[in-house]
């Protein structure tokens, strides 16, 4: 697979199911703006079927490579980013892990569970990353128990495989380029931002600001009915200069904890 085929049908699923992004995307534009990805953030269990390791080959085999490594002790999980080896206009590969064995049995053998049931041809492949769940017809009253212990396994066992959300490199527009402006812009436009932790996560220090709209809500069927869950959401960065005048590539722990809660029900 191309890589500009693999983004295209990572987007066109994320607009899809995520509306707002979409909106917001065409506002932006409307304006004039020409939009740039920062990074790319997908969602994964610690499973060896699936992990950062698994879905983080498919970008190295497109030109990627390993970067930074970050560790979330309180939502117990373990990530790393990835850049384009010679192309620094590709978006930044952001991919998470939820560290099972630090939940219940329950949360374990429910991971294992799904895990097992994916056809091992699709694990083979990058079509992996938007093939959304792969473990059949899901069930609410798991849905809550997993969502009682981690907002992001709720979010696994019912969207699967897919871009979590995308990111605006706000470097590269010419109106709406500082975080406070983006922030103004959406919240004028009527989208909600997180304001876990603050609109504005990181400062100029950290070399790193982000922000994020929270997600959307969306109908998800479920065998009992359907009931609405948050879905994927938008995120803004803005990066700043080391001292040998390179931006700064990286990721900020701290921060990328609380744009993580823009998927949390309990916002």
């Amino acid at each position: 697979m191309q890589l500009d085929n693999l983004f295209d049908k990572l987007w066109q699923q994320y607009i899809h199911e995520s509306p707002d992004s979409g909106k917001i995307y065409n506002l932006l534009t409307g304006t004039g703006e020409e939009i740039i990805n920062d990074h790319v953030a997908f969602r994964t269990f610690d499973d060896p079927r699936i992990n950062v390791a698994v879905l983080g080959q498919f970008f190295k085999d497109l030109g990627y490579e390993e970067k930074g490594e970050y560790h979330f002790a309180v939502k117990k999980l373990f990530a790393k980013h990835y850049e384009h080896r010679t192309d620094e206009t590709r978006p930044k590969i952001f991919i998470s892990e939820l560290i099972c064995s630090e939940f219940s049995p329950f949360l374990q053998s429910t991971v294992k569970d799904c895990v097992n049931k994916i056809d091992p041809k699709k694990l083979a492949t990058p079509d992996l990353l938007y093939s959304g769940t792969l473990w059949g017809e899901l069930d609410y009253d798991i849905y809550k128990k997993l969502l009682s212990e981690s907002e992001y396994a709720a979010w696994m066992y019912v969207f699967g495989f897919r871009a979590n959300h995308f990111t605006v490199f706000l470097n590269h527009m010419k109106k709406l380029a500082s975080i406070e402006a983006i922030n103004e812009f959406l919240k004028q436009n009527g989208f909600k931002l997180n304001i876990s932790g603050g609109e504005i996560k990181g400062t100029p220090v950290d070399l790193l600001e982000q922000s994020s709209t929270i997600a959307n809500e969306v109908d998800v069927k479920f065998k009992q009915g359907k009931f609405k869950v948050l879905n994927s959401y938008y995120e803004f960065a803005r990066r700043y200069t080391l001292d040998n005048g390179k931006l700064y590539q990286g990721f900020v722990t701290a921060s990328a904890d609380k744009i993580f809660e823009s998927t949390d029900v309990n916002r």
